[in-house]
């Protein structure tokens, strides 16, 4: 099954949502840029259908459609990295169309992804950055995704990083880490950044400290994910910031407001620190106890970040 075929499937499932006839439309306007061969669609009307599909499917396909777990599960079979949870339908008809063309391999398929990008509005580069992963020939894109990281617009920014193997695949370690720092500065689930435990280092350990360092200084909060960067590379520098963030805990009531305790305790299983875990244990504190609990049986992976996002953020 190809990621065109499985789009296509889950659009199928959503149908309540969208508009009556958009489906019909979809399949026509894929038939139409399929049927250009491998000559390849003029890159305008290219750029129409993909405009078109707003509203050809309508309204209720922005928003967030909810697919089913083995759905879920079945887009990381054949894609390890991708998680289309977040997408919505809108975004899944356009990257269905995107695949549609027949010299995605080819410099003119290539010349017709970058001419979409360069007249794109917001939400069709949500879907032009989300099929980054499901095109041939990925790292000839690695550029345009590099430039997804510089966007003020978070929405694009997420679709650029989040829920897919792109970053982990093509960047270098220098695009990665920015694409991290990035990701702390505005605020979207650093969790969902696929492989972040496997493409930890120093050097993105010492730019996350440098933050925390800053943003305390400025009296600002520190992200609970920041401290999911730091991993086995914390050293004593890590390990104090954890500690100042962990002695937070005691003046803080609010659920939210002790994420940032809470994460630096799971960060401490990560960092290795098996006997400040034990300590915290032996303390009797209720609020930092099942993390610490948590991190001596294991359950530190990035995955477990997911418990300090604000319901608004998931």
């Amino acid at each position: 099954m190809s990621t065109k075929v499985i789009l296509r499937s889950f659009l199928e499932s959503q149908a309540a949502m969208i508009k009556d006839g958009g489906l019909d439309w979809l399949d026509a306007a894929s038939d139409e840029i399929t049927g250009c061969g491998l000559e390849g669609m003029e890159d305008t009307r290219f750029g129409v259908l993909l405009s078109l599909a707003s509203r050809k499917l309508g309204h209720s396909a922005k928003r967030s459609w909810s697919l089913s777990k083995s759905e879920v599960d079945s887009a990381g079979i054949l894609r390890e990295g991708w998680n289309p949870t977040h997408w919505t339908a809108l975004e899944a008809a356009r990257v269905h169309l995107i695949l549609s063309r027949m010299d995605l391999e080819l410099e003119s398929g290539a010349q017709a992804i970058e001419s979409a990008f360069r007249f794109a509005d917001e939400g069709e580069l949500c879907a032009l950055y989300r099929s980054l992963a499901h095109l041939p020939g990925g790292k000839r894109f690695v550029w345009r995704a590099a430039e997804g990281c510089r966007t003020n617009m978070v929405s694009v920014f997420a679709a650029d990083v989040l829920d897919t193997p792109y970053p982990a695949e093509h960047f270098d370690a220098v695009a990665f880490n920015q694409a991290v720092i990035k990701a702390l500065f505005v605020g979207v689930p650093l969790h969902r950044l696929w492989s972040l435990d496997r493409r930890l280092s120093a050097d993105l350990a010492r730019m996350a400290l440098d933050l925390a360092d800053e943003r305390r200084s400025a009296g600002r909060e520190i992200s609970p994910d920041l401290w999911l960067c730091l991993g086995t590379f914390s050293g004593e520098r890590g390990l104090a910031a954890l500690e100042l963030e962990i002695a937070r805990a005691p003046r803080l009531s609010d659920e939210e407001a002790l994420f940032g305790p809470r994460a630096a305790v799971l960060a401490l299983g990560r960092a290795g620190a098996t006997q400040r875990l034990r300590e915290i244990i032996a303390s009797g504190d209720s609020s930092l106890a099942p993390e610490a609990e948590l991190a001596l049986g294991g359950e530190a992976m990035q995955h477990s970040w997911s418990r300090f996002v604000a319901p608004t953020l998931c």
